[in-house]
């Protein structure tokens, strides 16, 4: 198991957001992660996305749930666009999908881990 702050103390979420969103601004991708915990059974990571940055479809891990820190981006599943905004949480459907920010934001990802 790999040794992360959060999982000895609590994680200031918003202090991390605004250090990735620097480092997101000199990304190709225009993207930055960092995760925070990261055990047997789970695996919670902190991503920010610039507006318009995406993430390609791909398929969903058994169980996962999405909450939007700040900001607001799309879930796409097929042709269905699904807003999420700062506050809010959402199952991660189990089929292909993919994810684009509406503005800068920044996501809590969980999943299982098997």
């Amino acid at each position: 198991m790999n040794d992360h702050a959060a999982q000895h103390q609590p994680a200031d979420l918003a202090g991390l957001a605004t250090d990735l969103l620097a480092q997101a601004g000199s990304a190709t991708a225009r993207r930055a992660s960092r995760t925070l915990i990261s055990g047997a059974a789970q695996r919670a990571t902190l991503t920010v996305l610039l507006k318009d940055a995406e993430l390609g479809e791909h398929f969903a891990p058994p169980a996962a749930s999405l909450q939007v820190i700040s900001g607001e981006v799309e879930l796409c599943v097929g042709e269905r666009r699904q807003p999420i905004r700062a506050g809010e949480l959402v199952a991660v459907p189990r089929q292909r999908h993919g994810l684009r920010a509406l503005t800068d934001a920044a996501i809590l990802l969980t999943v299982a881990v098997d």
